[in-house]
């Protein structure tokens, strides 16, 4: 505390010289007058000591929020119940430093250091961060660790907007002879009277706001805060230097925005607090934040509580560093710091624990409300919603949220790949935004109506499409279309459709398309060919059969070529087709005098034309079946809005969770046959004999015999079981073929499918019921052999059956 320090430091030098001069003027006074100053002085220490000791930080009447009814502190650990040596002494050097800085700076908001926590202990406010790492990438980075924090938070207006949440402290007993506080000698009939008063008055503003809000709500944007600049609020404050941070800035816990330090929001800065340190802000706040220096080694700028070895240092220049000897003052501040250091206690709150689950779910219950002025903005948890809703956004036309203008849903984890839904509710238009991945290469929807033939606007992936479709445009009459990246160097496409030929219902779109009039395409430059001979737009005009093609223009001209073609046929004065006449192609040549055209080369271009003519009307065809493919799609999409499922996510993929299930199946089931491997196959003999009696070499053939005897009965049991129920789903078999030759004539269709289907099952286990017989009949034998040899090793008999032998 340089400053304090140094406050307090001039205060003791002028009372020292005070007093030398009082210790002066009593070598000349008379008794009387040294006994008559000498109380004034102890008056005068009293009235000091008496300020002091009455120097408190007020407390806010209002309970706090959070209560012993919400939170159960029998579970907590004792850290949150008691403090420590150490603790109760920083409690003292906060309350020391509390007092002095109340004293020297009374006109500033008493610090907020020590406050109540949930078990109604005090706690200084560095002791309540526990740095802690979080195995989740999403919290390594400020934005989206921010992003964690606003979504789990939910924000509790305080009880009085001018001073911080702090529990209510009880006062410490009166001491002995200190002065008691004046009685209040206001009428309580006063009160009771002022207060009907004020609460007629707020009743009569009230009603009058109710009857005027559709007047004034212009005006109320514009309407001052009457507590601006008084209000008390709490955010982060991320300085430069680490991590890469080029500047200094401020976060928003409660939206988990960031904000330069030069906005206008930010008025002022009281204290800042971490882990280990505490600073107070000396530096005038006139500007709001904008002037502010956020150098914490500067104690002229900022005044620190604890003096440890690891507060940061003063920022110098590279002139100032280098006129400084390091060795000696680093020597100095050593000696100095030495007896007046103190470290911050460890933290009492327990680490942070997030298991994925809650990560996952975010918002309390996984979801969050947050209402703003016209607006409200709700948030669920992933999966939480069948459809994939995880934010929505609606905005009002009124103060009471119940004319909606416009909706915004964002979703995630959809099959279909919906992002974002836009919904106006003033226009009625609806937009739809896809991510990349949709079947049909969807990007954007926009329309009022899914019924075909109306106002739409469908954007594509180019990228994902072979014909390269960026844009199609629709309404009741035409259809616009736009291209990119096409070897045939095609980039718009606009049909213009007539009235729809009326049939006898029923009919659909498909089976009676709406004819189509005209046909515009228009294409991009293609630099292997010459400008002149590169068709930049040509015109189907279909009722009339005529042709217009528009060439590319040359650098160097202002105009370009264009040509004709009639396609009506004509016949001579004999009946005979013409097939082309030199009128049926009406051009306009730049430079005519350049290329000469044949009446061969206009009937080949014509031919030409005349396929193209076909291609576009069959793809302007196949483009109204895809717009009917993709409506019928997107209504499909809609009802069923299946969501994706990551294989990593073995709680909600069901595949993923079988597989796993099935492999821990195998593994029991490896575990089980390891076990019986291990069986003692020797111990149900063995146990036939008298407890302790030593086993003869006769006894053990014996007990091998019957342990090989009795084993190979078990292996003919099995293989009569199996050979029994191999013969009797032969039989049943039999039967229901037998009973199906004798009632094939009357059987219905549904009949002869369940005798189908039972065919089908039965011989399936009839084969693999031969096929396990003949699999035991090999299996047997070698099983035999194998204990045959186990017991000629076992421990038991080893010894005796080959002395036997």
């Amino acid at each position: 505390m340089e400053v304090l320090k140094e406050k307090v430091e001039e205060e003791e030098a002028a009372e020292r010289e005070e007093a030398e001069e009082r210790a002066k003027m009593e070598k000349t006074m008379r008794p009387a007058e040294v006994r008559e100053e000498a109380s004034l002085t102890q008056e005068m220490l009293r009235d000091l000591g008496k300020d002091l000791s009455e120097i408190e930080v007020p407390i806010p009447e209002e309970p706090p929020i959070l209560t012993k009814d919400i939170i159960d502190i029998s579970s907590l650990p004792p850290s949150y119940k008691t403090n420590s040596l150490k603790e109760e002494h920083l409690l003292q050097v906060a309350d020391n430093f509390s007092r002095q800085y109340s004293h020297l700076c009374p006109d500033r908001v008493p610090l907020f250091l020590y406050p109540l926590n949930e078990c109604d202990v005090p706690k200084f406010v560095s002791t309540t961060v526990r740095p802690t790492l979080m195995p989740y990438p999403d919290l390594y980075n400020w934005d989206s660790c921010a992003q964690f924090v606003s979504d789990f938070l939910t924000m509790v207006p305080l009880p009085d907007p001018l001073k911080p949440l702090v529990k209510k402290e009880e006062k410490a007993p009166l001491k002995k002879y200190a002065i008691k506080p004046p009685r209040d000698l206001t009428s309580r009939f006063e009160r009771e009277q002022e207060s009907k008063r004020q609460a007629d008055l707020k009743a009569q503003e009230e009603k009058r706001l109710r009857e005027e809000e559709e007047r004034i709500l212009e005006a109320e944007k514009g309407k001052p805060d009457p507590l601006h600049g008084l209000r008390v609020h709490s955010w982060v404050l991320v300085l430069s230097g680490k991590r890469e941070v080029p500047e200094s800035f401020f976060i928003d816990p409660f939206t988990g925005l960031s904000y330069s330090t030069q906005n206008d929001h930010f008025l002022g800065i009281e204290s800042l607090w971490n882990h280990k340190n505490y600073w107070i802000n000396m530096q005038d706040c006139w500007n709001c934040c904008k002037d502010l220096v956020f150098d914490l080694g500067d104690p002229v700028r900022w005044e620190f509580m604890l003096q440890g070895t690891d507060k940061p240092y003063l920022s110098l220049t590279e002139e100032e560093d280098e006129g400084l000897n390091d060795d000696d003052d680093v020597e100095e501040l050593g000696k100095e710091d030495e007896d007046k250091s103190f470290d911050m206690p460890a933290s009492w709150v327990m680490e942070i624990h997030i298991s994925p689950e809650a990560f996952e779910t975010r918002c309390p219950n996984g979801k969050k409300v947050i209402q703003y002025k016209r607006a409200q903005l709700e948030k669920w948890a992933p999966y939480l919603n069948n459809n994939g809703l995880m934010c929505r956004l609606t905005t009002y036309q009124d103060l009471e949220c119940t004319k909606i203008l416009e909706i915004k849903e964002w979703y995630q984890n959809r099959e279909d790949m919906l992002e974002l839904k836009h919904i106006n509710k003033t226009t009625g238009l609806n937009v739809d935004y896809f991510k990349p991945g949709h079947s049909q290469a969807l990007r954007m929807h926009s329309y009022k109506s899914m019924q075909p033939e109306m106002d739409r606007i469908m954007e594509f992936y180019e990228m994902a499409r072979v014909d390269g479709l960026v844009k199609r445009e629709e309404t009741p009459k035409t259809m616009t279309e736009y291209y990119q990246g096409r070897s045939d160097f095609l980039s718009y496409r606009h049909i213009n459709f007539g009235d729809r030929v009326k049939k006898p219902a029923p009919y659909n779109t498909e089976s009676n398309p709406r004819p189509m009039v005209k046909i515009t395409e228009q294409f991009n430059r293609n630099r292997a060919k010459p400008a002149d001979e590169d068709v930049a737009e040509r015109v189907f005009l279909i009722p009339e059969e005529r042709i217009q093609l528009r060439y590319h223009c040359r650098d160097d001209h202002i105009t370009a070529n264009k040509r004709e073609f009639l396609r009506r046929t004509e016949v001579d004065s004999k009946g005979n087709k013409i097939i082309m006449t030199p009128d049926m192609c009406i051009s306009f040549e730049v430079e005519p005098m350049e290329h000469t055209k044949k009446l061969l080369y206009q009937y080949e271009a014509m031919m030409h034309l005349k396929n193209e003519e076909k291609l576009s009307r069959h793809q302007a065809w196949e483009s109204e079946l895809e717009v009917l493919e993709i409506l019928k799609l997107r209504e499909e999409e809609e009802e069923a809005h299946t969501l994706a499922i990551s294989i990593y996510d073995t709680k909600r993929n069901e595949k993923s969770k079988e597989y796993r299930e099935a492999m821990e199946r195998v593994m029991h089931e490896e575990h089980l046959r390891q076990v019986e491997a291990q069986l003692d196959y020797l111990a149900p003999f063995l146990a036939q004999l008298p407890p302790g009696e030593k086993l003869t070499r006769w006894q053990a053939m014996r007990i091998k015999d019957e342990c090989l005897s009795d084993f190979k009965q078990r292996l003919i049991d099995k293989a009569n079981l199996i050979q029994a129920r191999f013969e009797r789903e032969t039989q049943e078999l039999q039967k229901k073929q037998q009973w199906y030759q004798e009632n094939q004539v009357t059987l219905s269709p549904e009949d002869e499918d369940l005798y189908l289907s039972y065919c089908s099952q039965a011989m399936f286990r009839i084969r693999i019921l031969e096929q396990r017989l003949n699999r035991h009949k090999e299996l047997a034998p070698l099983k035999y052999l194998a204990l045959e040899e186990k017991l000629c090793k076992d421990p038991c008999l080893v010894e005796l059956v080959k002395v036997f032998v």
